[in-house]
């Protein structure tokens, strides 16, 4: 009977064809997205020195402040001043302020006692900073990143051309020995990859707030963090999701714009890092949600209906052949766009930790649905 229902025969075939369809998605997107930052080149460099107000929140950070801050500061631009919101901090970063601005008259500190009721998180200070701003050009990274070169300033503001309001850039962490610092790298190459792969594609949806700069009139146009000022994170996701287009966003990837930081020293600090980010991401936009989760469906059930077929003992030449196809597209195209971002050394691991990254994702994702975290520092 049920013979006469189902040619059971033909289940290996008719899985064969779904495997078929999250491959061509697959393909898509590497043809169609990343191939966009395998194949830049930088964007039209503007002539203009502008000055520009580098925005720094602090909680905390005294020995990050100690050891990056003379190096932001000595940037080889015309005309730039660092703002750093020190935000309640009980450590020795006040007085280490103090000091270094005796040296550094370009230097300004601004003491935030405690949060608003009505913010939290690091967005109240990030806006305080933007106001106090000087400059239209506000930059902003985080007190544990040092800039690659003295002209981190500089390549990142060249990108100003007329109708640009925002410029992405990337920061990487520090290369260490371990099975977690590939991962953690990985991750954040993968990540680097996607936004900045988006944006050159027209559908920009996210920056990183440790390299990522816009004007502050352009932040006060559109209300600034106002629209989403209860969720703690996102303040530098969030206002970019909602205001990027095409026309006012630009990319900057030249290793003398990078800023570097350190990476989280164990496995469960960083997955809570990631698991307040994943959270974040669920206040995109539809358009970018469904971009992104797509891939990351297609992804999944592309292995999992590569190891399903095969333990059907269906012919294993079409099969290898489309996994062989992928892995061949995606390392040639993944490579190129690790080495625009200068992670060389991890090109060799793509396949293996693709999977890794893609099972702690799901893992993430499911413990995001019964706990979610709340906590910015």
């Amino acid at each position: 009977m049920l013979d006469r229902l189902v040619n059971l025969d033909t289940i290996p075939l008719a899985l064969l064809i779904i495997l078929s369809c999250f491959f061509l998605i697959q393909i898509v997107y590497y043809l169609v997205i990343f191939l966009r930052l395998a194949r830049y080149k930088g964007p039209v460099s503007g002539q203009s020195k502008e000055g520009v107000s580098v925005v720094i929140c602090a909680h905390n950070e005294y020995y990050n402040l100690k050891a990056n801050l003379p190096l932001i500061l000595e940037q080889d631009y015309p005309e730039f001043e660092v703002l750093v919101v020190n935000h309640a901090s009980d450590d020795e970063s006040s007085y280490l302020l103090s000091d270094l601005q005796k040296e550094y008259p370009n230097l300004k500190s601004i003491e935030i006692q405690k949060d608003m009721n009505f913010f939290t998180g690091k967005k109240f200070p990030l806006a305080i900073g933007i106001k106090s701003a000087k400059y239209d050009k506000v930059l902003l990274t985080d007190a544990d990143c040092k800039p690659s070169s003295p002209f981190w300033i500089a390549n990142m503001q060249s990108a100003y051309i007329t109708g640009i309001k925002i410029i992405l850039g990337y920061s990487p962490y520090t290369r260490t020995k371990g099975l977690l610092n590939k991962l953690i790298r990985f991750d954040t190459a993968h990540v680097a990859t996607q936004y900045l792969s988006y944006a050159l594609a027209g559908l920009p949806y996210m920056g990183v707030g440790r390299n990522l700069s816009y004007l502050k009139s352009f932040f006060y146009d559109n209300q600034g963090f106002i629209q989403h000022y209860k969720i703690r994170s996102g303040d530098d996701d969030l206002f970019i999701n909602r205001v990027a287009k095409k026309s006012n966003t630009s990319v900057v990837v030249h290793p003398n714009s990078f800023t570097i930081s350190e990476p989280k020293k164990t496995f469960s600090h960083w997955v809570t890092q990631k698991r307040r980010h994943l959270t974040t991401s669920t206040h995109y936009r539809f358009i970018h949600r469904f971009l992104l989760g797509s891939y990351s469906f297609s992804l999944f059930f592309f292995y999992f209906f590569f190891v399903l077929v095969l333990a059907l003992n269906f012919s294993i030449f079409p099969v290898l052949g489309l996994f062989v196809l992928r892995a061949v597209i995606q390392y040639l195209i993944l490579s190129c766009c690790f080495r625009q971002l200068k992670e060389n050394d991890l090109i060799l691991f793509i396949p293996l930790l693709e999977i890794v990254l893609l099972l702690l994702n799901i893992g993430i994702g499911i413990t995001n649905l019964f706990r979610r975290p709340n906590k910015w520092k």
